[in-house]
């Protein structure tokens, strides 16, 4: 978990340019590869309290052109850093032709669940700024750490708490070397990572610790992303319910996003395996009001993502004012959003004829690096 102050950095104002499920119904169309072409971003809205509120005014692309260049060139830049912790240990802007030598003897760490979590980290940064929130950000698949130690570093906090790790190539050579190597810091979000109250090696608990921060807290609005394996988890399968115990009065907003990947590390998802109305009607079950975004073209999913953000914070601050200014005293159905995209999105698509993004083969190392296993000239 990580806070996310306003003082931080507006990832739409910095111009980075780092580089780096199977479908179960006809929304997730298909190209005869099987590959997801199109982005939704849909609610299956039935319920009155919500069926006819849009904050988007039926716009679905919020994002001008220059800000959609913006943050999906921080979304790059973030996948970026990612990647180098993973197996980087020298080189770490590629400033020379990659050597063996720059990489590390042992590669450990999770890309699969990463991009997504890079993806949600920027937008959500959109969203505070945009409505001035007061939020915190729960990683559910904590062994994503990657990705929030990466965000951390180039919001600037990460060089706060630790000077020697500055925001330059000296810095970022630090940064990539000290990642799951002896002497640094774990491949999993630990207590040193800033800001940190939720350790993310042990799956199950990111809900229940999201729903404690919000008790008694009336202003915080706590992002928690839930993987879909971990939400298999008999501690995180009860902690839906914990909704019925949010006032919205004197407590703050649990905003529970389903990282929908597909796989965990050498399984399908049983979530992922079920149909888009079971899905939509299990959550409705649960007391929330799901939406969902789905897709793999990043522009599009950039859009979608932001549209139904917009439309989720704009019913969270409607339910807060009906329940503090009117005194409706009854239990509001609090939306959640399901993210599907692919698992290990943006990596290597097959690598050695062996389908590499979209399945469990992400979840870890997706590319063997080594002596004995250079790269594959198969991989793309």
């Amino acid at each position: 978990m990580n806070v996310k102050k306003r003082s931080h950095p507006d990832p739409t104002q910095e111009d980075l340019t780092m580089p780096m499920r199977v479908p179960t119904d006809e929304q997730r169309k298909t190209d005869p590869a099987g590959n997801r072409t199109s982005a939704t971003s849909t609610d299956r809205q039935a319920l009155p309290e919500s069926s006819n509120h849009n904050s988007t005014g039926g716009n679905r692309e919020p994002l001008t052109p220059d800000l959609l260049r913006k943050i999906d060139a921080y979304w790059r830049a973030a996948n970026y850093v990612s990647v180098g912790q993973i197996y980087l240990c020298d080189n770490p802007l590629l400033r020379e032709p990659l050597k063996l030598s720059h990489v590390k003897q042992l590669l450990l760490g999770h890309w699969g669940t990463t991009p997504g979590q890079n993806f949600l980290y920027v937008h959500l940064n959109r969203v505070i700024t945009k409505y001035d929130l007061n939020m915190i950000y729960i990683s559910g698949p904590g062994h994503g750490a990657p990705a929030v130690v990466g965000q951390v570093y180039l919001e600037g906090t990460y060089s706060e708490v630790y000077p020697a790790i500055t925001r330059d190539e000296v810095g970022l050579k630090k940064l990539f070397k000290q990642f799951s190597f002896p002497g640094g810091i774990s491949s999993h979000v630990s207590p040193q990572t800033p800001g940190s109250i939720h350790e993310g090696g042990e799956l199950g608990y990111s809900l229940s610790h999201a729903f404690g921060a919000a008790f008694d807290n009336p202003d915080l609005v706590v992002a928690c992303v839930v993987g879909d394996g971990e939400a298999e988890t008999g501690p995180l399968a009860t902690a839906w319910h914990s909704n019925k115990f949010l006032n919205p009065v004197t407590d703050g907003v649990v905003l529970p996003i389903l990282d929908l990947n597909g796989y965990k590390i050498s399984n399908p998802t049983i979530l992922a395996r079920i149909s888009h109305e079971e899905l939509e009607q299990l959550f409705r079950g649960y007391g929330w009001t799901p939406y969902f975004v789905e897709g793999n073209d990043p522009d599009k999913m950039h859009q979608a993502m932001a549209a139904t953000l917009d439309r989720v914070v704009e019913q969270i601050k409607r339910i807060r004012q009906d329940a503090r200014t009117q005194g409706k005293p009854e239990r509001p159905r609090w939306p959640m959003i399901v993210f599907n995209s692919p698992k290990g999105w943006t990596g290597p698509k097959e690598v050695d004829g062996q389908p590499v993004e979209g399945t469990f083969r992400s979840h870890q190392v997706p590319l063997s690096v080594s002596s004995t296993a250079p790269p594959s000239t198969s991989s793309s």
